[in-house]
């Protein structure tokens, strides 16, 4: 036991009730005393990023320092909506949730309508929960009140990885435009950028995910605001009734019809979409923080591959613009009350969540053991030593880290280094969404419905089987569905706010 733990074990002894469990409270639990170091046993309803859980080996290492017994119920992400959703109508949830739909309307109603625990009254009892910044908790709040811990994140982690090596063989530089970007999508897809004389490569690869697909992160580069735009008068305008997404519309449908783009995005999963680029199918991915997985899953399957992460792409006018994640904030770790009855049993948990923020926790979760998963070189780096056992045993935990930015570690792949400077770079000119730290009802009741009528149109319009003027139809259908009203509730609630 690390020495926050022994330190205390004297006034533990001396309690009188003992917190040995969660989501099994009754009346007479009500009342307990807080014991910070009483063995903890709970249930954890977590996403899954990975094609399989972890193994026990990590899982044990954070049991022991956090004094903990825990119970998880891991949701794959490809179908975290449905089965969340599911699980918050149904009642039938953990003792903590881990919630990143923070935008769907489900689960903004469940938070609004106090199912789970307000937890911003507590933060500040604890050593490393009151360092969580005060814009986080704003970001992450909604009408003032937090009903979970926010996961940190960086402020904006989009980006692209192309495959530099496929640039060096078709005397390409790394584009900085867009019009660039296009040739080199040209180029990966006609003119044989691997070499083997077969035309069997394309230039993007894409998923059927609108938000973490090329198209928002292109949708970016056009300048186009990050869910809402508001002007000067406290007027919003959502980003799909825009000439900038309507530019980038054209754009992807251009690359669409050239055969730039894969014909199944839409179709197509995050991980598929993943082998893809492994198999050297595909030479642009959407998303920085991949690079080192990318590198992995192309082992055994094609030699020679080498990638560059590219986070500055303009529109021609020199301006740089990308899209911020949440301001921050990827979601929450929630207590729902229905499982965690008392104040004592939410603050035991808080003090696991507070235990996940001491390095060592968060060196298990992001590298395992020491010696056996990784090492650090003697400059300091970071070093995944066995990446299978490091895949099988930590790589689910990493997205699960209450947060990515607290400790700073160099790795020893220049170009996952790279990657990660460039995304603390995303901040000097990441575009926040307006509508993050307000409130809208109709958006919690009808927004994720609603959201579906213009992803529909976008992929569709993309695809070529509806034109500008029907994509328009869609965005009045929006409108006249419950967008307006959406419309006029952010902006009394940004009026709220800007009079405070």
């Amino acid at each position: 036991m690390r020495r926050k733990a022994s330190m205390v074990l004297a006034a533990a002894l001396a309690l009188t009730t003992v917190l040995s469990g969660c989501g099994n409270g009754s009346e007479a639990e009500a009342n307990q005393t807080y014991d910070p170091n009483a063995k903890l046993n709970f249930t954890w309803l977590n996403i899954l990023h990975t094609a399989s859980p972890p193994t026990d080996v990590v899982k044990n290492k954070l049991e022991q320092y956090t004094n903990s017994e825990i119970q998880f119920s891991w949701v794959p992400d490809a179908s975290k909506e449905e089965r969340i959703t599911t699980a918050l109508a149904s009642g039938q949830l953990a003792d903590m949730v881990t919630i990143t739909m923070m935008t769907n309307s489900t689960v903004r109603n469940s938070l609004k309508s106090g199912l789970f625990w307000d937890v911003g009254p507590y933060l500040d009892s604890y050593d490393n929960l009151k360092q969580i910044p005060q814009n986080v908790r704003e970001a992450a709040s909604i009408e003032g009140h937090l009903y979970g811990v926010p996961f940190q994140k960086n402020l904006a982690r989009s980006g692209l990885i192309l495959r530099k090596d496929w640039l060096d063989n078709l005397g390409l530089k790394v584009p900085t435009t867009l019009d660039e970007l296009y040739n080199v999508a040209r180029a990966f897809t006609e003119d044989d950028p691997d070499g083997n004389g077969k035309d069997d490569t394309v230039g993007f690869g894409d998923r059927s995910d609108l938000r973490y697909s090329s198209f928002k992160t292109l949708s970016s580069y056009f300048g186009t605001p990050n869910g809402w735009a508001v002007d000067d008068s406290g007027t919003f305008t959502p980003e799909f009734d825009t000439p900038q997404y309507m530019d980038t519309l054209n754009y992807s449908r251009k690359l669409y019809e050239n055969g730039y783009l894969t014909r199944d995005f839409a179709v197509t999963a995050k991980t598929d979409q993943q082998q893809q680029f492994a198999q050297g199918r595909t030479g642009i991915y959407t998303g920085m923080v991949d690079i080192a997985s990318l590198e992995n899953m192309s082992q055994g399957l094609q030699k020679g591959m080498e990638l560059v992460p590219v986070n500055k792409i303009s529109n021609g006018d020199g301006q740089y613009h990308i899209w911020s994640e949440g301001s921050g904030v990827g979601g929450l770790l929630a207590f729902p009350k229905s499982e965690v009855k008392s104040e004592a049993e939410l603050k035991r948990l808080l003090q696991f969540v507070d235990d996940l923020l001491d390095k060592e926790a968060f060196m298990y979760m992001t590298g395992g053991i020491e010696g056996e998963h990784y090492e650090i070189d003697a400059d300091g780096s970071f070093k995944i030593i066995n990446q299978d056992k490091w895949q099988a045993d930590v790589q689910p935990f990493a997205a699960s880290r209450p947060s990515e930015v607290t400790y700073k570690l160099k790795d020893s792949n220049p170009r996952k280094e790279m990657a990660n400077e460039l995304i603390k770079e995303n901040d000097k000119f990441a575009v926040l969404d307006p509508t993050v730290p307000l409130d809208s009802q109709t958006n919690n009741e009808q927004g994720t419905e609603l959201q579906k009528v213009i992803t529909d149109a976008t992929f569709r319009y993309i695809m070529g089987e509806i034109d500008e003027a029907g994509f328009k139809q869609a965005v009045q259908s929006w409108k006249d569905a419950g967008g307006t009203k959406i419309k006029e509730e952010y902006e009394a609630a940004y009026k709220v706010v800007q009079n405070k």
